[in-house]
């Protein structure tokens, strides 16, 4: 909104020549997104607190370390929501169609993750809305985002596939790109989801991944970076550079509340939005593949339920401890600052390795 209210006046003011700047937007966005999570961070807490009494139900068969968090505050991602929500608006092109697109998605999916932490309230019970009908929710709202993000892009780049390592080439999926698209947006949200298991464990990879976005948005959306760099010229995409400062500030913000041991919990209202929101960058940036190297964490975690239940439906036996990853390592007698802070270097560690494709091709 700043964008478009003063940059059109930067030859009359110097001073507002900075607002045509992406990266200082950026910045901006990252600063105010932290400054209002950390003022309404308090009194949301309390106001959860106060609506929701016993706070968050906790598994009666997870790791028992767990139980002393009973009464802890759930839906915190309100927090997140409502910050990076105003940052974007502020800070970004209102006029650009794909900050729009990738809005509507973390709003979309922040409403489903609302809804399943509330029937979980009121249930008492870790398990809320059913999965199915919590599905088709999320493949309803990742297909209209798909239409529009194909609306409004050449169909030659809207339905290919970029490849790491590859310079200048695009796999066309021609109408396959629909349906693996509608999987990268919903298979991100609830493999954020399943990591979103200990203090502070999902929030941190989240802001590296989305740190990692930023820089690839905003070398896509650049005319000389992007033919450089050979990754596909996408024009318009450098403003997604100021979502993912917007998911940062804010993940900042609530990381410090949410630090061991935490104040509140992000619940599904957080990680399916941002998780969402992360899927549905990479697919406008035409780094979708690269996504599942820099959120390797969350498909690590994500296969670990996958081989978890496979195994047991067909030999009775568990292949982990208790799945997700985390809970694994738990059951094996690691702490949880322990467990937190290897997987976020872990993170680091993939997310080095996904921007090394930028330039490895």
């Amino acid at each position: 909104m700043l964008y478009n209210l003063l940059a059109p006046y930067a030859q009359d003011f110097i001073a507002f020549n900075l607002f045509r700047y992406l990266t200082f937007r950026t910045g901006g966005a990252i600063i105010t997104a932290m400054i209002i999570c950390f003022l309404i961070g308090k009194p949301m807490i309390n106001w959860l607190k106060k609506k929701q009494r016993e706070g968050q139900p906790i598994r009666q068969d997870g790791p028992e370390t767990h139980f002393k968090k009973a009464g802890t505050p759930t839906m915190g991602g309100l927090m997140i929501l409502i910050s990076a929500g105003i940052s974007v608006l502020l800070w970004s092109d209102i006029s650009n169609p794909y900050v729009w697109i990738v809005a509507g998605v973390i709003i979309g999916f922040g409403l489903i993750g609302a809804a399943d932490d509330y029937a979980k309230l009121t249930k008492r019970s870790h398990h809320g809305i059913p999965g199915k009908v919590r599905l088709l929710f999320e493949f309803g709202i990742a297909s209209c985002a798909i239409a529009a993000y194909m609306y409004f892009t050449p169909s030659a780049t809207s339905t290919g596939l970029a490849i790491p390592f590859v310079k200048d080439f695009l796999v066309p999926l021609g109408f396959f790109f629909i349906p693996f698209a509608m999987l990268v947006i919903v298979g991100s949200s609830n493999a954020v989801n399943l990591t979103d298991g200990l203090d502070g464990l999902a929030i941190v990879p989240v802001m590296i991944a989305a740190a990692c976005f930023g820089l690839i948005a905003y070398f896509v959306g650049n005319a000389v970076y992007a033919p450089y760099l050979g990754i596909t010229f996408v024009p318009g995409t450098g403003e997604l550079a100021i979502i993912c400062g917007a998911l940062i500030g804010a993940g900042m913000g609530f990381l410090w509340f949410n630090a061991p041991p935490a104040m509140v919990f992000m619940g599904d209202t957080g990680s399916l939005a941002m998780g969402a929101g992360l899927g549905a960058i990479a697919m406008i940036v035409k780094h979708e593949i690269v996504l599942f190297v820099i959120g390797g964490l969350f498909v690590l975690e994500t296969v670990s339920v996958i081989i978890q239940v496979a195994s047991f439906k067909l030999t009775g036996k568990r292949v982990f401890a208790m799945a997700p990853l985390h809970h694994h390592f738990e059951k094996k007698g690691w702490s949880e600052p322990t467990i937190v802070i290897r997987f976020w270097i872990i993170s680091v560690i993939l997310a080095l390795i996904g921007l090394a494709t930028l330039k490895l091709r």
